[in-house]
């Protein structure tokens, strides 16, 4: 790393705020796979997330005295990294969610138009303040929560939903179709 010493400070400066971006990234999509109890992909990342953070915080304190505007990169890439991490999950989507649906109207129909949708609906009926509501309670995969929604959408607009994640569950989520698609219908044999 010496030829970072020919380096103006400007450019390591920019060359840490990058590097914290991915470091700090790095530890928000960790966080989040501890959280959501996926062992092996998080120790994989923390290594990295220490290894690239090291690299950083030994460039501020070897040229901090020369430049003290790397200490404004490191923190400005600090923030920038949280939210980028916060974006790549998002952009990921990664495990379940349960969504309750509370239907005044239309909820047999909502419920029957998603298991048409590939999508489970289970029904109980209940009663809230205006008089008896249909409640359907359906599991996704978090990127495919905004297709769920969009059919509720269209059955009954404006309908009341809640949306949280699955952390643990005893049967599978989703429905396995009777036949291969993607790269399995490639490489069927006949």
């Amino acid at each position: 790393m010496e030829f970072l010493a020919t380096l103006p400070p400007w450019q390591i400066g920019l060359l840490i705020f990058g590097i914290r971006i991915i470091d700090v990234s790095l530890g928000t999509l960790r966080t989040i796979f501890v959280v959501q109890g996926r062992l092996a992909i998080s120790v994989v990342l923390g290594f990295f997330e220490v290894l690239v953070w090291i690299v950083a915080l030994s460039q501020v304190i070897i040229g901090v005295s020369d430049s003290p505007l790397l200490v404004l990169a490191y923190a400005g890439g600090f923030a920038a990294g949280n939210a980028a991490g916060i974006g790549m999950e998002r952009l990921l989507a990664l495990g379940f969610v349960v969504v309750r649906i509370i239907s005044e109207k239309a909820g047999p129909e909502i419920a029957e138009t998603l298991r048409r949708s590939g999508f489970r609906a289970t029904m109980v009926e209940g009663h809230d303040r205006v008089g008896p509501v249909m409640l359907i309670y359906s599991t996704c995969q978090r990127r495919r929560l905004s297709k769920l929604l969009a059919i509720v959408d269209q059955v009954e607009p404006n309908v009341f939903f809640s949306v949280e994640p699955v952390h643990q569950h005893n049967e599978p989520l989703t429905q396995t179709l009777p036949y291969p698609t993607g790269w399995a219908a490639l490489f069927k044999k006949k």
